[in-house]
């Protein structure tokens, strides 16, 4: 399997080395689309992909994704970015150019519930997560040996209520280190402190065995079966220092009733988890989501 993992990498790496993507959002306004595509056709670049989204055409935000192929992208992309800042600067833009093959770097937090964890970890080795996974961080030692086996280091960091800010110095070292830039909470059953949350912003994905806004913080099956829901579900969000409250990537749903006890539910709700987190992860490892506020625009 690793032998297809690495050929299956190479073999992207190769078809995609001339391929990029451009995220923009900016007040809207005529003629944004039509400056940026010039800008393009004028770069050689050919457009392959193009989805964009305005919140009011009338004052509003406009939103745009572009992936594009330009002939020798990597070497260009510093020229490339320093003549379009031209053209953001007129527009207002937030923007951002990146190399579809500059992969992410990420580092997977796991707790005691190994499901989420294993979904990535399988979808990583079929080639289909395309992620530089740098090592796994647990509070627990039980997954040691399924993450090694892949070649990942694993890092194993207790917490307690009294070494909780040591636990955490060592996890942001290991992560400053190592230059990760996406982090994965595989339900890591911990409250991250604001402290940690600033030094990634926007860089930390959580998988909530709940379908957000209702049930947030602890025991959220347990919550559903005592006000005897009808459905359940799992939402994957960026961390931010409110709890269970930043901006929505994905959810999904599964529909249950009354013979459902607290365990029916985890279990129904492992697999809507587990799929919710896989596809909020390659959407922000794909450059698919622009935050706006306390939102996000996906174009999926």
């Amino acid at each position: 399997m690793h032998i297809f993992r690495e050929r299956r990498l190479q073999t992207f790496l190769q078809n995609y080395q001339n391929r990029a993507r451009l995220l923009i959002a900016c007040p809207d306004q005529l003629g944004i689309v039509a400056a940026v595509t010039s800008f393009l056709y004028e770069q050689g670049a050919n457009i392959v992909e193009s989805s964009q989204y305005s919140t009011d055409p009338q004052g509003g935000t406009f939103f745009l994704r572009i992936e594009f192929d330009c002939p020798d992208m990597t070497a260009k992309k510093a020229e490339m970015e320093k003549e379009f800042a031209k053209i953001a600067e007129t527009f207002e833009m937030k923007w951002r150019l990146s190399l579809h093959n500059d992969l992410k770097k990420m580092a997977i937090f796991v707790s005691k519930e190994e499901h989420c964890l294993l979904e990535l970890l399988w979808e990583w080795e079929a080639g289909e997560l395309l992620a530089d996974i740098a090592f796994v961080i647990s509070n627990h030692e039980h997954m040691r040996e399924s993450v090694e086996a892949l070649g990942i280091p694993y890092y194993y960091i207790p917490v307690t209520k009294e070494g909780k800010d040591e636990a955490e110095r060592k996890q942001i070292a290991l992560l400053k280190e190592h230059k990760v830039d996406t982090i994965v909470l595989a339900r890591y059953m911990q409250i991250l402190s604001p402290a940690f949350v600033a030094e990634f912003p926007f860089q930390i994905i959580n998988i909530h065995h709940s379908f957000l806004p209702a049930f947030i913080g602890a025991r959220p099956y347990e919550q559903a079966y005592r006000r005897g829901v009808k459905l359940i579900g799992a939402t994957s969000h960026y961390v931010t220092d409110d709890l269970d409250e930043g901006p929505i990537i994905e959810q999904d749903v599964a529909r249950v009733d009354h013979r459902y006890h607290p365990e029916d539910l985890k279990r129904v709700g492992r697999i809507i988890e587990k799929t919710v987190l896989a596809r909020a992860l390659k959407w922000h490892l794909e450059d698919r989501v622009i935050i706006h506020e306390n939102k996000t625009i996906v174009f999926s």
